[in-house]
C-alpha cells in the first residue's frame, strides 16, 4: 500500500520553536532538567486549570506513572476502553495489572459510561471501601477512560460512578489536549490526567507527555518515580524502583512554543472538521464524526464511518482507493479484545467497538492542511464511496 502524499496528521512548526530551542541550547541545559521544563509544566498547568503538572518523555510513560501513583498493584484490575490506541492498555500491564475492556457508545464513540456503571453495579461488590470483581475475585482499582479523536467521554458520570465504588480515575487525554467538557478541560476531572505531545498530536514537543493533578502528593510522587526514584541524588540512594521518564529541556522548548499556538491550532482543526462535515453529511454511504453533548471538541483527527451495511472489506477497499489517490487515510485502531496479548482479558458486553473498527476511516487533519489538499481529500472520499451499496 502506498504512503499517502497528503499525510494524516503532521506538526505545524511556525512559532517560536527555533528561538526557544536556541535559547535552551545556549543555556547549556539540554537534558532532563532546565528552565524550559519548569516553564512548560507551569504554563500547561495554567492552560488546563490544574494545580500541578509533571513533564515526561511520552504519554505512555505518563500513563504508567499515573497508575503507579494511584496505587495500582499486581493482579489489580483497571477498566479501560476497548477502542483506543494500545498505550493505556499496555500501561496497565506494565503494572502487572489486568485490563477490563469496556465498550464504546455508538453515538459518541467514547467509553460507554452506562456500561461502566452497570458492570460495577452488577458485576462487582464493595468490601471494606474496596471494589472487587465478582467473577475474577480481583480488586478493581481504577477506571482509565480515553478521550479519543479530540472528543470527550461522559467524564463527569464516569467520575461519579467511580467515587461510589471507591475507584480512582486516570484520564487518558493524549488525544484531548484543548478539549473541554462542560467548560472544563478534559484530563482535569479525575485524580490524574495525561496528555501526549507526539508528533501527530494537535501540539508537539517532538515527543513528550504531561501528567496533571490537583493532588500535591501525587505530583511529587510522579516527579520522584520518573526521575529514577532518587532519595539521595548525591549519594545515589534509591529506596524503590524508579524510571528514566523525564522530558528533556530541548523538547520542552518546542512544547512551550507549541502551547503558545494551541488556540490557533484548535480553530484550524475545527475548520477542517466543519469542511468534512458539510461535504459528507448528506452522503448516504457515510456517517460523520459525532460531537458528544456538552463537548467543545478539537477534532484532532477527523474520522468518518461507512454506512451500517458496510463491513471490514468495504472499509479496506475505500482506504486503498484513498491512498492510491494520495490521501493518507487510515482505519481506527484494532479492538483490544481481538489483539493477541489481550484475548484473555475480561471484556464486558462488547457490542459496538468492533463495528467502529470495521467501518471507521480517519482522514488527513493536519493543522497546516491547505484548502487545495482538503478539497482533494473531500473529492477522493466522495468518489471512493460512490460505488458502495
Amino acid at each position: 500500500m502506498l504512503t499517502g502524499d497528503i499525510p494524516l496528521s503532521v506538526p505545524e512548526l511556525g512559532g517560536n520553536e527555533w528561538k526557544y530551542v536556541k535559547e535552551g541550547i545556549d543555556s547549556g541545559w539540554v537534558s532532563s532538567v532546565g528552565p524550559f521544563v519548569t516553564r512548560f509544566e507551569t504554563e500547561l498547568a495554567q492552560y488546563v486549570g490544574s494545580r500541578h503538572a509533571v513533564a515526561m518523555v511520552n504519554g505512555t510513560a505518563a500513563l504508567h506513572i499515573a497508575l503507579q501513583v494511584i496505587g495500582v498493584e499486581p493482579n489489580d484490575e483497571v477498566l479501560v476502553s476497548n477502542l483506543t490506541f494500545i498505550a493505556p492498555v499496555n500501561a496497565i500491564r506494565y503494572c502487572q495489572a489486568h485490563p477490563v475492556l469496556m465498550d464504546v457508545h455508538p453515538e459518541t464513540w467514547q467509553m460507554d459510561s452506562s456500561k461502566v456503571a452497570k458492570f460495577l453495579e452488577e458485576g462487582c461488590e464493595v468490601r471494606g471501601a474496596q471494589c472487587f470483581n465478582r467473577s475474577t475475585g480481583r480488586r478493581v482499582r481504577a477506571i482509565l477512560p480515553v478521550h479519543i479523536l479530540g472528543l470527550s467521554c461522559e467524564i463527569d458520570r464516569i467520575v461519579e460512578v467511580a467515587r461510589r465504588h471507591h475507584l480512582y480515575v486516570v484520564e487518558d487525554a493524549a488525544e484531548g489536549m484543548g478539549v473541554r467538557y462542560r467548560r472544563q478541560h478534559v484530563g482535569t476531572f479525575g485524580d490524574v490526567g495525561v496528555f501526549s505531545f507526539n508528533g501527530n498530536k494537535i501540539m508537539t514537543a517532538g515527543g513528550g507527555g504531561m501528567l496533571v493533578t490537583d493532588d500535591a502528593e501525587k505530583a511529587e510522587c510522579a516527579r520522584y518515580l520518573s526521575t529514577q526514584a532518587k532519595d539521595d541524588p548525591i549519594e545515589s540512594v534509591h529506596n524503590c524502583i524508579g524510571y528514566n521518564y523525564r522530558l528533556s529541556n530541548v523538547q520542552a522548548c518546542i512544547g512551550v512554543a507549541q502551547l503558545e499556538q494551541l488556540d490557533t491550532f484548535i480553530t484550524k482543526k475545527r475548520a477542517i472538521a466543519k469542511t468534512y462535515e458539510t461535504a459528507f453529511r448528506d452522503l448516504p454511504q457515510v456517517c460523520v464524526m459525532p460531537c458528544p453533548p456538552e463537548t467543545e471538541p478539537t477534532c484532532w483527527l477527523y474520522t468518518i464511518l461507512l454506512g451500517e451495511k458496510m463491513r471490514l472489506g468495504d472499509r479496506k477497499v475505500v482506504i486503498q482507493d484513498l491512498r492510491r489517490r494520495g490521501v493518507g487515510a487510515r482505519p481506527l485502531w484494532h479492538t483490544i479484545h481481538n489483539l493477541r496479548p489481550y484475548r484473555d482479558c475480561y471484556a464486558y458486553r462488547i457490542e459496538y467497538s468492533m463495528a467502529l473498527y470495521e467501518r471507521g476511516i480517519s482522514l488527513p487533519s493536519s493543522v497546516g492542511l491547505s484548502q487545495n489538499d482538503l478539497n482533494v481529500c473531500v473529492e477522493a472520499v466522495q468518489d471512493a464511496v460512490r460505488g458502495l451499496a
